[in-house]
């Protein structure tokens, strides 16, 4: 193809998109009547115009209005002259100037909507020479799937930073949405306005899970938080897929997948987890070949009921908050998106092309992000987390907010901080050793006090709410058969097997 007949040709001599007049008639309009601001002032900024002198004026306007005084030609020309930057800004005659391209109110706002639509090409142009000198390989130590996931973070700050979406709700919408989420609650068996957990006194305790609400689940290693967080994702599937059913659609996706980012895990082992608490059959059994063809069948039966529930799978290691936010949309497009849970958080990466000053800053942007995903999309996100070695110096082992690995911003991002503890795990280690006992009678009451107490904690956990935005904090009990590590409601009225 002849260079002439390409695309391309001559994109070095295109000028960025500006319109000078749009800026200039904005100006003297705001000079010429203060109220004319108001109209832009909530989604155009100083840095939004091409000509930077013209930026400097509207800047000037900005301060002086918003401090309630007046901004007109004479009072900044004597400020532009105090501050010695007059003749920056043109002199005199330029304000004058302005004046004469004046505009009414009422057109002010598409005006402010040019300029800041132009800026916003400019931006774009940015990143688009970005990206095509990235390929060139102007940062070499950038590979294309970095490349891109770098581009795409570009795009979302760009539609962050520039959009001019949002503005007020009236309160008469705010409280006909509040009355449909009580109707919701009100129809639902048991009071759930939310996406249900599985977990029968977890959603009487929180309502289920609530569309952007980011949710910490914390806990020392050996706890069982992975177990617990695949039985909320199965439990959440199943209910995702009964609503579908029940609306008649039969489509099992239709109110939304539940995406489970594995970061420790491959999905091979998260489903065979899932299978072995389903089945009721040791995972160590399944991984050791030690199965009779009576278990083999049941394999069948359960696979065939796991098989139907909208549960995703996605277990690239050490993924990048981009990339999992590009494919929680993608997901979000072709099949729905009901709830996303991260396994777990301290092994996520940033954004690609960000180098946070250290790890606590890195965690905050992994949380902060997390969040922003979570209201965009509009659905619950589950984050694992682990918690510091704090905990086992500490006599009582329960964990407390302070807990929380790199906590800078875990706490402050999180709608609702959830810990798991089991007794059970830390009395185990302290089973009374003969040696440190100077006769059989102690040693003895010793060892029956702590089977007592092994009894009384035996396939019990505790699930505790820290932090709730909109809601009670508490203890919540849990039933865990630590063969199957698995997780379900525990019945406190039928423990005496009497």
């Amino acid at each position: 193809m002849n260079d002439i007949d390409s695309p391309l040709a001559g994109l070095g001599q295109r000028l960025p998109p500006s319109n000078l007049q749009a800026e200039q008639a904005l100006l003297g309009a705001l000079l010429a009547n203060n109220k004319a601001y108001e109209r832009v002032s909530e989604f155009l900024a100083p840095e939004h115009f091409a000509d930077p002198i013209h930026g400097r004026i509207f800047q000037s306007v900005s301060r002086r209005i918003e401090a309630g005084q007046l901004a007109d030609a004479v009072t900044l020309k004597a400020e532009f002259e105090h501050s010695g930057v007059l003749d920056e800004v043109g002199g005199t005659g330029y304000l004058g100037q302005l004046l004469t391209a004046m505009v009414g109110i009422i057109n002010a706002g598409d005006y402010g909507q040019t300029i800041h639509d132009a800026w916003l090409r400019r931006q774009l142009i940015d990143v688009g020479e970005t990206l095509v000198n990235r390929a060139f390989g102007a940062e070499p130590e950038l590979d294309g799937r970095a490349q891109m996931e770098s581009a795409e973070q570009q795009l979302f700050d760009l539609a962050t930073r520039g959009g001019a979406e949002g503005g007020f709700i009236t309160f008469e919408r705010a409280l006909a949405l509040a009355l449909e989420s009580a109707e919701r609650a009100f129809q639902r068996s048991g009071g759930v306005s939310g996406l249900s957990t599985g977990l029968r006194d977890l959603d009487a305790k929180t309502g289920g899970l609530h569309p952007s609400d980011l949710v910490i689940l914390a806990g020392r290693p050996g706890m069982g938080k992975t177990a617990l967080v695949t039985k909320i994702a199965s439990g959440a599937a199943r209910a995702s897929l009964a609503e579908s059913l029940k609306e008649g659609g039969g489509d099992p996706h239709m109110k939304g997948s539940v995406a489970v980012f594995s970061l420790e895990m491959s999905a091979e082992q998260l489903a065979a987890r899932l299978l072995a608490e389903e089945a009721r059959v040791s995972g160590d059994r399944i991984r050791r070949g030690d199965i009779g063809p009576k278990d083999f069948d049941r394999f069948v039966q359960v696979s065939r009921d796991l098989a139907v529930i909208p549960l995703e799978i996605d277990d690239t290691p050490a993924i990048t908050l981009s990339a999992l936010r590009t494919r929680c949309r993608r997901l979000k497009r072709s099949k729905g998106l009901a709830l996303v849970i991260v396994d777990y958080l301290q092994l996520m990466r940033p954004a690609a092309g960000t180098r946070p000053e250290s790890r606590v800053l890195e965690i905050s942007m992994i949380t902060q992000g997390l969040k922003a995903l979570a209201k965009e999309l509009s659905v619950p996100v589950i984050a694992l987390s682990q918690l510091s070695r704090a905990v086992e110096s500490r006599e009582d082992k329960r964990p407390q907010l302070s807990d929380l690995r790199e906590s800078g911003s875990i706490e402050q991002d999180a709608d609702m901080v959830m810990f798991i503890y089991r007794d059970e795990y830390y009395l185990a280690q302290r089973a009374p050793q003969q040696m440190g006992y100077d006769s059989e009678d102690k040693f003895q009451a010793a060892l029956d006090k702590w089977q007592q107490d092994m009894e009384r904690v035996h396939n019990k956990a505790e699930l505790y709410i820290a932090k709730q935005r909109h809601g009670p904090t508490g203890k919540i009990d849990l039933f865990f058969e630590g063969e199957f590590t698995r997780f379900g409601d525990l019945d406190q009225t039928h423990d005496d097997p009497r």
